[in-house]
């Protein structure tokens, strides 16, 4: 792991002098210099999930497939395309120092009045505190504050107008998960991030936590006949838990109906009466697709139906 990182170091700092750095300087930017060096670490991370993906990934699809799906339709080449502007980290990375210097300033008014914020890794004992313990508790914090955003989607009309078009897809792959209207990722990202900073997490840490979910939910929704094991299905969402969420007979539209919200952990849904456990492989997509409801065809038509719908939730 060490000569990997390295070699991740030496890679992003040679990109960075070569690429990144001439170009702020030409264009009088130097100033952003900091963040354009965060942002190529996120890129690279971005490139090294899309590798993954487009081969243990695909090959997995292949093997494990739950239904014919061509690497070359519209809709999956539609996905891969949202999957190469989320992955580029530009959401996550924005929001986390946007918000960044927003809580620093909050935070001086609290010690101006002896006031510290609370930082999870203090709950921890002193013999505790090593590292993989305290970024496991983060995570499981982190994904219960998903598990309530995805609550949310669902349950409020504007926002489900915008959530819908991640629904829409009716031909499932490993890069399904990032079809999101990009508003829709804007706010879940600004409130993972705040989340992220409400309890102390470090941005190394953040970026672990960002990396391991997306792969995770890639996973998730990738075409697989998968099973973990009754134990495993219970630790861990496995792509058939996931595909029931996504299910056209599970009535996603409507939250009273909907299950499986889980996005790393299913003892959330299990704790919170969401969880549905039978094993099914069912079509997928929003149950008005099938009288012919259009959530679009293209990128753009993707976007605009999903602000239209926004404001006809807002009304």
């Amino acid at each position: 792991m060490p000569f990997i990182s390295d070699c991740f170091s030496e890679l992003q700092t040679w990109l960075f002098e070569v690429g990144v750095q001439p170009s702020l300087y030409a264009v009088g930017a130097m100033s952003y210099a900091e963040q354009a060096y965060d942002a190529l670490e996120w890129l690279l991370v971005g490139c090294m999930e899309i590798a993954l993906l487009a081969t243990v990934g695909v090959l997995l699809e292949r093997w494990l497939a739950v239904e014919p799906i061509s690497q070359s339709d519209t809709q999956v080449r539609i996905d891969r395309l949202y999957t190469f502007i989320h992955r580029s980290g530009l959401f996550s990375l924005g929001m986390f120092f946007v918000l960044t210097p927003l809580f620093d300033s909050f935070e001086s008014v609290l010690r101006s009045f002896d006031i510290n914020r609370p930082n999870l890794e203090d709950v921890f004992p002193e013999a505790l505190r090593q590292p993989i313990v305290v970024f496991f508790a983060y995570l499981v914090v982190l994904d219960c504050v998903d598990y309530w955003i995805h609550r949310a989607q669902h349950r409020w009309a504007w926002w489900w107008g915008l959530h819908a078009l991640h629904h829409s897809q009716q031909k499932m792959t490993v890069w399904s998960d990032n079809r999101n209207h990009l508003l829709d990722d804007a706010l879940r990202d600004a409130i993972m991030a705040f989340s992220a900073l409400l309890i102390g997490l470090p941005p190394g840490q953040f970026m672990g936590v960002v990396v391991l979910t997306r792969l995770m939910q890639s996973f998730q929704h990738g075409n697989f006949r998968i099973s973990m094991g009754w134990l495993g299905d219970r630790l861990l969402v496995a792509p058939w838990f996931h595909r029931v969420h996504h299910s056209m007979t599970d009535d996603i539209s409507n939250p009273a109906r909907g299950h499986n919200f889980a996005v790393l952990f299913p003892v959330w849904d299990l704790i919170f009466g969401t969880a549905d456990m039978k094993i099914r492989y069912e079509p997928t997509g929003i149950a008005d697709q099938r009288d012919g409801v259009n959530y679009g065809q293209g990128f753009w038509e993707q976007q605009s139906l999903g602000i239209r719908r926004l404001l006809k939730g807002l009304r």
